[in-house]
């Protein structure tokens, strides 16, 4: 398999071949994709630009607490944005370069904004006077600067060094998903001990702030394991076999897609929001 061929299947999500003995599957391969693609964009544009609505206008717990939940919807409406340009490259296959600086923003912005939110929950927890030191919105600022500036680094890289995508997607991997147990881990130990001298509310309180950063970082965990593993499956097989198994991407870029609305979700939940409630 050539380099294009690989870099098809990992950014664009397109395949390979068009052999008459496949023509029928990659129609069904693109037909879903268009679906998928369509969804995205109709559903995730409009419910994330209502979460940083609300976030701005201070429905919920203000912009400086909210800020890195912020970012992040920013961040998805970008990758909803990116749905038309993979859907103008599947109707317009010569349609390359834009899917593939973007596709940075997929591989990168949304596991580092994650792991901002899980390293916040972590410090407020495990260590609360580092956390309250660094609490004012200047530091979440330079946090997000430092985030946004390589998450644009990893679209130059995937636009030039296509035939380390899927080396690269697995690396993303790997480090988000680490960081992510560590906290998990961390918090879950923390709220399993009882503070000195703690009694009744005091008690109560601390114990319920433990149980929802413990239950945020889970959520982040588990949903980043959705995200990456068929991802992962997928570029391994390809590498492995040479040759592409539509399912799987199928199945990841599906994966994909509606993690996306768990945050956003959680989000409108929090802030009582949800038509449902």
């Amino acid at each position: 398999m050539n380099i294009e061929e690989l870099n098809n299947s990992t950014v664009n999500f397109t395949s390979p071949e068009t052999s008459n003995s496949t023509i029928q599957s990659v129609g069904l391969v693109d037909f879903l994709k268009l679906c998928v693609f369509g969804f995205n964009l109709l559903s995730g544009l409009p419910m994330h630009s209502y979460v940083i609505w609300l976030i701005v206008t201070g429905t919920g717990s203000g912009v400086t607490s909210e800020f890195f939940c912020l970012n992040l919807s920013v961040c998805e409406i970008g990758n909803s944005l990116i749905c038309v340009f993979y859907i103008l490259s599947i109707c317009f296959p010569n349609i390359t370069v834009l899917p593939l600086i973007l596709s940075g923003l997929i591989f990168t912005g949304r596991p580092l904004f994650q792991c901002l939110i899980c390293v916040e929950r972590y410090l407020a927890v495990v260590h609360p006077v580092t956390f309250l030191k660094y609490k004012p919105l200047r530091y979440r600022v330079i946090c997000c600067a430092a985030a946004w500036s390589i998450t644009l680094a990893s679209c130059f890289l995937c636009l030039y060094m296509r035939h380390i995508q899927i080396h690269f997607l697995c690396v993303h991997f790997l480090l988000a998903i680490s960081m992510q147990l560590f906290c998990l881990v961390a918090v879950l130990r923390a709220l399993k001990q009882s503070g000195p001298g703690e009694r009744g509310r005091e008690r109560e309180e601390e114990n319920h702030m433990k149980r929802r950063a413990f239950l945020i970082i889970l959520i982040n965990t588990v949903t980043m394991t959705i995200i990456y593993v068929p991802f992962a499956i997928a570029g391994l097989v390809t590498i492995l076999t040479n040759q592409n198994i539509y399912s799987i991407w199928i199945t990841g870029l599906i994966c994909y897609i509606l993690a996306g609305f768990v945050h956003p979700v959680l989000y409108l939940h929090r802030a009582r929001k949800l038509p449902c409630l």
